[in-house]
């Protein structure tokens, strides 16, 4: 089964239960600085997930291209990925355990769909502990189906649970779908969880019946949702059988992408392997992010740290496999043409992807060149020492001035006969992460996510503000990202020139007038073409459902939002605008608070 067929029957399944399918959104999260990506198919759905109504029910499917970070250290072996598709489907407050577990058991199994055999699922169910009773309800419900007993697994919260979110908010059991692989098991005690590749999962369903309590309890959820995932690339693999995500269909165009580039051939040497593998997920992962909606430019920062991050270790690998010019743009190509019809935002923005991918790989290659003079200019002092060795505080002062890699560096030492103290580099290393962490902790704390009454009035203030911001510098004005903490708000949006200080002051009033004018704040459910014809402001760039939601404060403001607000805008605080300062080429940013 190939991928386009996965996701259609995926939806048209679900449409079949009652499910509106709702579109896929934004790589870069709006209103959450908790996270610089979308992780998952429920991250868009945490506010409905939480109590908001969506405009299109309370049964929604999709499917949502994802980028998780953590990995990217790991991937060149046989199934890390950086970036991936995840299909969803959600219960708000509707249906529950059985006709969840009722639906995946026939979408896994029923040959008009997956057609697996059912001898080949086993299931995971939550074991229960100390503050949670085991989930005997999936288990049974599971068994109602025809899985045996045998084949159903209690594992513990740290295999099957999710959440909160934050520290407190919605929770609960999940139960997991592993498929058999046919692989000898590797001990008695060998079940699904293991890693030893026996049993791979396929599918997830959370059961959020819990919220968590300040005091660590938890409490049962009158309104209790279901959220489930299924990754497209690994559920392709296990449908093909193949054992690996890069011999599918979905990659191999990639890899002959590479070859092509490279006059290597994958399959011969396992080296060669993985940095194939590397340059064909970090290309792809690239083409995603840069092709987004709300689509990042690499720099030294946030998501677009990783963006850079991701197009220089694949650089990095091309050397390795022989390329010494530009080359990314090529493997782009095939990700523009495989996705610009499922995310069509790829396809449009296909000149944008090849230019920055271009200038980026151009600018690397002339950091290479500068790290690779210095070293030059190093070797004849190292060569002095007696054991040949090159401290990694040298080392790390190349990657941390120049933005040269470790690996290189190994490389030109190798070949003037030294070696690289990596134990002081790791080192200083870690001491740099360390301190990065510590300031993105500061920048990312907080976030929209727990709907605090503080982060609510934050973005409430973020309509407020455009309209002020539209009503004095003109119509050009438009929301281009904000960034929300409980201490204070971000607001980026387009226009031309640095703000004089008569129109900061003049923006500011406006919007403290409308706090001190006590506005109540109303929400209509509509058409996106009635909203649009009503006057309200959609973001540019986003995503929308054919229902929307529009939220009016007063007769000021008028905006397609998801929420949450205030319900009236007295009691906000005072609004105070920090800072007004570039964010990039024709993008302003202002930093604001507001007192109480």
């Amino acid at each position: 089964m190939t991928a386009n067929e996965l996701r259609s029957k995926y939806i048209a399944f679900f449409k079949s239960k009652g499910h509106a399918e709702i579109s896929g959104k934004s790589l870069i999260p709006d209103n959450d600085p908790t996270v610089l990506f979308t992780t998952a198919g429920m991250h868009p759905l945490v506010p409905y997930l939480m109590g908001e109504p969506h405009p299109a029910g309370t049964r929604l499917t999709d499917y949502q291209k994802c980028i998780r970070t953590g990995d990217i250290d790991s991937v060149g072996d046989s199934s890390h990925l950086t970036c991936f598709e995840m299909l969803g489907n959600w219960s708000l407050g509707d249906y529950f355990k059985k006709e969840a577990i009722e639906f995946s058991f026939e979408f896994l199994t029923d040959p008009k769909w997956l057609g697996i055999p059912v001898e080949k699922l086993s299931v995971t169910v939550f074991a229960g502990d100390n503050e949670v009773p085991r989930d005997d309800e999936s288990a049974e419900i599971w068994h109602g189906l025809g899985i045996p007993r045998e084949r159903i697994h209690f594992l513990p919260r740290e295999d099957n649970w999710w959440g909160p979110a934050g520290e407190t908010g919605p929770c609960g059991p999940d139960t997991e779908m592993f498929i058999d692989t046919g692989k000898a098991a590797c001990s008695p005690g060998c079940r699904p969880g293991c890693h030893c590749g026996k049993y791979i999962e396929i599918w997830n369903d959370v059961f959020m019946q819990y919220s968590k309590q300040k005091d660590g309890s938890y409490k049962k959820l009158e309104r209790k949702c279901v959220d489930t995932g299924m990754g497209i690339e690994r559920t392709v693999a296990m449908l093909s059988g193949k054992k690996s995500v890069y011999e599918t269909e979905i990659f191999t165009p990639f890899i002959k992408s590479v070859e092509a580039v490279s006059g290597k051939k994958y399959g011969i040497n396992e080296a060669d392997d993985v940095s194939i593998r590397i340059i064909c997920d970090h290309a792809r992962a690239a083409a995603f992010i840069l092709g987004d909606s709300k689509g990042v430019t690499p720099s030294n920062v946030g998501a677009g740290y990783v963006l850079r991050r991701l197009i220089r270790r694949a650089v990095r690998h091309g050397r390795k496999l022989g390329v010494d010019g530009v080359f990314l743009g090529t493997v782009a190509q095939v990700a523009i043409d495989m996705y610009a019809e499922p995310y069509p935002e790829i396809g449009e923005k296909a000149d944008f992807i090849l230019a920055e991918l271009k200038a980026e790989e151009e600018k690397f290659l002339v950091t290479l060149q500068k790290g690779e003079a210095e070293f030059d200019k190093m070797l004849p002092n190292l060569l002095k020492n007696p054991q040949k060795v090159m401290s990694g505080r040298l080392a790390f002062k190349l990657y941390d001035t120049y933005g040269f890699p470790i690996e290189l560096t190994e490389e030109l030492a190798a070949e003037g006969g030294l070696t690289v103290n990596r134990e002081e580099f790791d080192e200083a290393f870690k001491k740099h992460q360390e301190l990065s962490r510590a300031g993105s902790e500061q920048v990312f704390k907080g976030g929209l996510a727990d709907h605090s009454e503080q982060t609510t009035a934050y973005h409430t203030a973020t309509h407020l503000l455009q309209k002020a911001l539209r009503t004095v510098l003109g119509e050009h004005v438009a929301q281009k990202g904000s960034n929300i903490t409980a201490e204070r708000m971000r607001f980026d949006f387009t226009h031309p020139a640095p703000m004089t200080a008569e129109e900061i002051a003049t923006v500011e009033r406006i919007v403290n007038e409308q706090i001190q004018a006590d506005l109540q704040v109303t929400m209509e459910i509509m058409s996106l073409e009635e909203a649009k014809a009503s006057g309200a402001l959609a973001l540019f760039g986003e995503k929308y459902e054919s229902s929307v939601k529009v939220y009016s404060i007063g007769n000021f403001s008028k905006e397609v939002c998801g929420g949450p607000h205030v319900d009236r805008t007295g009691g906000m605080g005072i609004f105070r605008i920090q800072k007004e300062q570039s964010s990039s080429a024709g993008v302003r940013r202002i930093r604001a608070v507001l007192e109480k």
